[in-house]
């Protein structure tokens, strides 16, 4: 669990550089923020260490490694209980198209964004998920285009 962190404008302006680009050296971070290299790097492993900063990733085109047929699926579970909640999350993480998992309000219980390599795929994981014990219903819309919006700014 994240701690409630007090960020200040510096940590404020090492967040927003590493959203737009987690590869920044040290010393290129450093330089942007306006910091010496030795306080970068140590505010950036407390920014780690208290669970501000969850990780560094490629981002990857689904395009481009053959998964381009993205949906969203919304799942409703057959009983929105405890005990099915941990179970279902761990097997819809695992499967290869899955991109997002989201435990949500409202009608359904989950949203799932998924990437497949074509509708065949698609349907070949729908119907394994309505197979599910726990899943009561999912619903299935096809994703026409996306766009990453700026990086996450905590409040002032």
């Amino acid at each position: 669990m994240t701690q409630n962190v007090i960020l200040d404008s510096v940590d404020r302006a090492l967040l927003a550089e590493l959203q737009n680009d987690g590869r920044l050296s040290n010393k290129t971070l450093a330089q942007r923020v306006g910091v010496a290299p030795s306080t970068c790097l140590a505010r950036v492993q407390r920014l780690q260490s208290a669970g501000v900063i969850r990780g560094y990733r490629a981002e990857i085109d689904p395009a481009a490694v053959g998964r381009g047929l993205q949906a969203m699926l919304m799942v409703r579970l057959a009983t929105h209980s405890r005990p099915l909640l941990g179970p279902f999350v761990e097997w819809v993480r695992a499967l290869p198209q899955t991109r997002a998992v989201h435990h949500v309000s409202g009608p359904d219980d989950f949203l799932v964004h998924v990437a497949c390599t074509g509708t065949d795929e698609l349907q070949r994981l729908v119907l394994d998920l309505t197979a599910r014990g726990e899943v009561g219903r999912v619903q299935t819309d096809l994703v026409f285009s996306s766009w990453t919006c700026g990086p996450v700014t905590p409040p002032p």
